[in-house]
């Protein structure tokens, strides 16, 4: 499935409207996995929709055209620069679209980020724009907001795509990756899980399942010290999920109920998952599965159950698959340990036979 074609999208005389109209057509069906663990003494399903083996390594390549399409209109002037405030993902996709259309690219980024990730946006051309707020702080984002108006203040022809209150952020995901994951999921399924830090897919997913699915319970998971859905803000050491101020996206209607899990069983479900079926996800997905665990403990009647997994771990070997980022967030880098930090009674996991499973990051890429 891919989004409404208008003629607006399809004018070849506007070279940012014909690259995202052609990326869209060349952007491969994202494929999902099935996974199975017994939880409660009873065997449960788990269909992961792994975004991360998109062209930008995550589903905020979604966002990223739809973001960029929106703005299309600003980008032909001589001299436009785009920035946005970025965790990671979103940076990583504009950075690779405005490299390919010759723009400078910006990212607002905080010291949470994988490397990786900074790598791969310099690589691609992108500028990083380091705020100074403490790595212990609870307002990297609202730091990183005040600096993007800053620039956007200073620097002429700025262009601010602004994915925290742009509806070319949720729009995408109802018209494309919600659709995609309809025609990939078993009718037998009964909750869907998505993570929230914009909002943008949670609301997009819903707007599109409310219609096409109502008796589809939608979940949203966030992470314990994230006020996306209000809340005192702590510190956190994932990115990718939750934010210190509310989504501009999400109404209750959207969502049945609220998850909110730590972040150091999230971390545990990742290694979880990679120790026993070889799949290895980002921080955000862990959270997701989290989530997904303790709801199936608190409810038998649910067997089959759709996680949305923003990204692969490849991203993640220096943070969340790292001996030493783990012993600063409290954890043990030893599986079986790590094993008990799962929780909601999860003995583990079990792929379905005859799937392939992305590449867990290996130890000799991991820096030391």
């Amino acid at each position: 499935m891919t989004p409404p074609v208008t003629a607006a999208t399809t004018d070849a005389t506007d070279p940012v409207l014909d690259y995202v109209r052609r990326a869209i057509a060349d952007y491969p069906v994202v494929p999902v996995r099935t996974v199975y663990t017994e939880i409660a003494g009873i065997p449960r399903t788990i269909t992961l929709k792994l975004e991360g083996h998109s062209p930008w390594r995550s589903v905020k390549g979604r966002t990223a055209l739809s973001l960029i399409r929106s703005v299309a209109d600003r980008l032909t002037v001589p001299g436009a620069t785009v920035i946005e405030s970025t965790s990671g993902n979103l940076g990583l996709a504009l950075s690779a679209i405005c490299r390919d259309l010759g723009l400078r690219f910006i990212a607002v980024v905080d010291q949470r980020q994988s490397p990786v990730i900074q790598k791969t946006i310099e690589d691609n051309g992108g500028e990083l724009d380091w705020i100074k707020t403490p790595d212990d702080a609870a307002t990297h984002l609202q730091d990183r907001l005040a600096r993007v108006r800053e620039l956007v203040r200073v620097l002429p022809h700025a262009v601010w795509p602004n994915q925290y209150e742009n509806d070319a952020n949720w729009r995408i995901h109802e018209t494309w990756t919600a659709p995609e994951l309809d025609a990939q999921a078993s009718a037998s399924a009964q909750v869907l899980f998505a993570g929230v830090s914009t909002g943008g897919t949670l609301a997009g997913l819903s707007r599109y399942f409310r219609r096409a699915r109502p008796g589809l319970r939608i979940i949203g998971v966030d992470v314990r010290g994230s006020t996306v859905f209000g809340g005192v803000p702590r510190p956190r050491a994932l990115t990718g999920i939750g934010a210190s101020r509310r989504s501009a996206f999400l109404k209750p209607a959207d969502y049945d109920t609220v998850l909110l899990v730590e972040e150091r069983r999230a971390v545990a479900c990742c290694h979880t998952l990679r120790e026993d079926t070889g799949i290895a996800v980002g921080g955000s997905s862990g959270a997701v599965l989290a989530g997904a665990l303790d709801y199936l403990y608190r409810h038998p009647e649910v067997r089959h159950v759709l996680c949305l997994c923003p990204d692969l771990g490849d991203n993640y070997a220096p943070t969340v698959y790292h001996p030493a980022w783990l012993d600063r967030i409290g954890l043990p880098a030893d599986p079986g340990r790590l094993r008990h930090r799962t929780g909601a009674a999860c003995p583990g996991f079990r792929a379905h036979d005859g799937q392939s499973a992305p590449t867990a990051p290996s130890e000799e890429d991991v820096p030391r």
